[in-house]
């Protein structure tokens, strides 16, 4: 009571309800407003009174009173009771009151019953406040509007059968809440806008039930936040907007069950965020403009193979980030902020969304003691301003890309592109070569879709051009990568144009001579394959020339071996300078 100087006053006081008192309680401010004290007026009951009550079984109904000294375990000893026993007190209610004492406020096995358990706008002053093992079977629980101003709140092991259960807009002071193995049958649990202060809070293995759970705009001040084990088996989890500090954050090994989970917009300092092992079986895991400003956050071997983890626009900053090991059936990170490393080395995904994500350190997805099993991914839009390790052929980049559904070909082309600059970073040349291969396949697919949708006219002229380039740049070299596909093209190119050279002497239309002769009687057939070899390599022997129309084929298989070779010599000394 350092806020008030208590007075007990021998003059009767009636409550707004018709409640009578034979004494007045009068707290009085130690802090002047506008040259003023402050001045409360308060019924007074004394707990032996309140004691008198609960032994005659009879209803408890209070409200603008000021109770002091409040403790069953003293009521216990007083009757001679078993110091376990379950104290029943009926229909409970202290709302808009104040409960002081210079110990504890004890209300540990006690057992709530009738309409309704209710503290609502009520003070609690005393080191420490204790409904450990309380039984709450009533059906509505509510500690509204509470003030704890105690070092320590405890309602480890309690009981809870009703459909509602509330601390909305309480306040806690620092000090340790212990909500530990808490079983909340069915009822729909607020703890909306409420302050618990620094300190350590604790829900470690606390059962849930079937109803709704909110934390919305809850404040958790510096300490830990301990959820882990805890079970939470209703169709609405939140806690959205939540403010939570610095210090450990703890939801590992916890189920949620099948619904929905949301923490959108929550804020945290700089945290141990830990999720590790945690289940959800079906729905929706919301984490979007989740701020977090440093620390590390682990998501490592959580199991949500059909659910939806949506991280969209959350700024992660300075917090390392792990999803090793983990399952989900679709997991969102886009328009994600990461300024540290994330592991994504997922077990399982069906989708993994990197789009327009910012990324100043490594995105690791190389695949060690698992494969990483990633059905498809988007890359689109993505910043890539530091690196990602990932493998072509282990992690199935090709078929994750192409696997997007509705994905246009620009979309899979800016993709490849920003995979083709990060293998070249990474020093992946092979993975490299790939990438570009996919980046200008779809780049010309992408510019004759781009042509269909302007005009049809336009996308026919187009479509020789289209050929060429993909018979050329694709088939022939791969875009300068494969020295020996270069290669081999350039002997099919041999051998057709022998074959060319042969036809067209059958047909009459023209042929190969020899001007010294034939001294090696060769036959028309080798001469073909002779004459495409001397002009294909442009050696110009010069024992051999065409007449007629093998004149203009001789010119572009000329054209063509020049090209050819100069093609082979870019694909062959690329791959040597790396």
């Amino acid at each position: 009571m350092q806020d008030f100087q208590l007075s007990i006053i021998d003059e009767p006081y009636t409550t707004s309800d018709g409640n009578g008192y034979r004494q007045t309680a009068l707290l009085r401010s130690n802090e002047k407003h506008h040259n003023a004290r402050k001045e409360i007026r308060l019924g007074y009951i004394s707990a032996i009174e309140l004691y008198r009550l609960i032994k005659e079984e009879k209803p408890i109904k209070l409200d603008s009173v000021f109770i002091d000294d409040f403790d069953l375990h003293q009521y216990r000893i007083n009757e001679k009771l078993d110091i376990k026993k379950g104290i029943v007190l009926h229909d409970f209610t202290v709302t808009n009151s104040f409960l002081v004492s210079s110990s504890d406020i004890d209300f540990t096995y006690a057992v709530f019953e009738g309409a309704e358990a209710c503290f609502d706008n009520t003070v609690f002053v005393a080191p420490k406040i204790n409904f450990a093992n309380a039984h709450f079977r009533t059906e509505n629980v509510s500690f509204s509007y509470c003030h704890f101003k105690v070092q320590r709140t405890d309602f480890s092991y309690s009981f809870f059968k009703g459909n509602s259960l509330s601390f909305k807009n309480a306040v806690f002071i620092d000090g340790v809440k212990d909500f530990r193995y808490i079983d909340v049958e069915k009822a729909n649990i607020n703890f909306v806008n409420t302050d618990f202060g620094h300190g350590d809070v604790f829900f470690i293995n606390a059962q849930f039930g079937t109803g709704d759970v909110s934390f919305k705009v809850a404040t958790f001040g510096d300490g830990a936040k301990d959820f882990h084990y805890a079970r939470f088996f209703g169709s609405d989890v939140s806690f959205e907007r939540c403010r939570f500090g610095n210090g450990l954050i703890d939801f590992s090994k916890v189920e949620f069950g099948s619904q929905k989970v949301s923490f959108n917009r929550a804020e945290m300092g700089k945290v141990n965020l830990n999720f590790e092992g945690c289940e959800q079986k079906t729905g929706r895991f919301n984490f979007k403009k989740v701020l977090i400003q440093g620390g590390s956050s682990n998501f490592s071997l959580v199991e949500m193979p059909d659910t939806e983890a949506v991280f969209s626009s959350s700024d992660i900053g300075m917090c390392t980030t792990s999803f090793h090991n983990s399952a989900f059936k679709s997991l969102f990170l886009q328009s994600c902020h990461f300024d540290c490393y994330i592991d994504l080395r997922v077990k399982k995904a069906d989708f993994l969304d990197l789009s327009d994500s910012i990324v100043r350190d490594i995105v690791d997805l190389m695949p060690y003691d698992w494969t990483v099993d990633i059905k498809s991914v988007n890359f689109e839009g993505m910043r890539l301003v530091g690196r990602m390790y990932l493998s072509w052929d282990k992690n199935r980049v090709k078929s994750m890309i192409n696997n997007q559904p509705n994905l246009s070909n620009r979309s899979k082309c800016e993709q490849f592109r920003v995979l083709k600059q990060n293998f070249n970073v990474t020093g992946q040349y092979t993975d490299e070569d790939k990438a570009y291969v996919e980046f200008r396949r779809h780049e010309m697919a992408a510019l004759l879709d781009e042509m269909q949708q302007k005009s049809t006219l336009k996308s026919f002229f187009y479509y020789p051009v289209y050929w060429f380039k993909k018979i050329v740049f694709d088939y022939m070299g791969l875009y300068a990568t494969s020295p020996s596909r270069v290669l081999i093209s350039v002997v099919v190119c041999w051998f057709l144009f022998g074959f060319g050279y042969f036809f067209i002497e059958l047909l009459g239309v023209g042929k190969t001579m020899s001007g010294v002769g034939n001294p090696d009687n060769i036959s028309v057939f080798a001469q073909s394959f002779y004459h495409s070899a001397i002009t294909f390599f442009t050696i110009g022997y010069g024992d051999v020339f065409p007449m007629g129309v093998s004149r203009l084929f001789s010119a572009l298989e000329g054209f063509l071996g020049v090209f050819m070779m100069s093609y082979f010599t870019v694909a062959f000394v690329r791959k040597i300078l790396r």
